[in-house]
């Protein structure tokens, strides 16, 4: 893979044949409950975290009334879990860069379960601030190629805010300051273009290169933290091959 590629690029190239729907439902839910919460309250249009809570649980075709019961959780209209918001930092195979967010009711289960999948996978936890000076926060939208030109992306998207247009094989990664990405996903919006993803995520601004078992224990160790109960969102800066990855 390119230079500046990254699990979430990873992931839309193995696309949705990885997903484990009920654990997605889990994550967004508790996502939407917090931002319910700490965003702003209940109201999309002036709560920016919820808005994209909500988009992404659309997106993975969430039933309304399981996303409307999420809000009233948050706002405390309905009776629900108290979820507090950790982030863990360390090192996957071959030193690379590993960033974990976390929404747990259980820090101290969290955090246990987090270093097993570590230690398990041939990696360590490491001390809070370790890799975070590593990742910036951003904007990051994918558009496949299928429905427009790079010329053309360039324009809408440039004007609008982003500050880079990346090509891949089959796809446009539009990477965006933070307080930027709205105006670019709105601008894409009435643009007609279709969206495969769009996200707030941590970009590495470096990269480390993985190969052959350092590589596949990587995808192993990010699968698995993945599929924790109590991670949101896992991000590395490792590089992994194209023919590990899948399609």
């Amino acid at each position: 893979m390119s230079g500046h590629s990254k699990w979430s690029t990873i992931k839309h190239k193995k696309g949705a044949t990885d997903a484990r729907r009920g654990k997605i439902f889990t994550k967004l839910i508790k996502e939407i409950t917090v931002a319910a919460r700490m965003g702003g309250g209940g109201d999309i249009t002036s709560n920016p975290r919820l808005r994209s809570a909500v988009q992404a649980a659309k997106n993975e075709n969430m039933p309304k009334d399981n996303i409307e019961r999420a809000i009233k959780k948050g706002t405390g209209e309905l009776e629900g879990v108290s979820y507090e918001e950790s982030v863990y930092e360390g090192y996957g195979p071959g030193g690379a860069a590993v960033f974990v967010e976390s929404l747990t009711d259980n820090k101290n289960r969290a955090v246990a379960d987090i270093r097993h999948i570590f230690n398990k996978n041939g990696g360590n936890l490491g001390e809070n601030g370790c890799v975070a000076w590593m990742f910036s926060k951003k904007g990051y939208i994918v558009v496949d190629k299928k429905h427009i030109d790079e010329d053309a992306l360039m324009e809408y998207t440039i004007d609008a805010g982003a500050e880079d247009v990346r090509e891949e094989e089959d796809f446009f990664e539009i990477v965006t300051a933070s307080e930027d990405f709205e105006s670019v996903k709105i601008a894409l919006e009435k643009a007609s273009i279709a969206i495969s993803n769009a996200e707030i995520t941590m970009l590495p601004q470096s990269t480390s290169n993985l190969e052959g078992k350092e590589a596949e224990q990587m995808i192993r160790l990010m699968e698995a933290l993945e599929d924790c109960e109590d991670v949101q969102k896992v991000y590395t800066n490792a590089d992994i091959p194209d023919e590990l990855v899948g399609g």
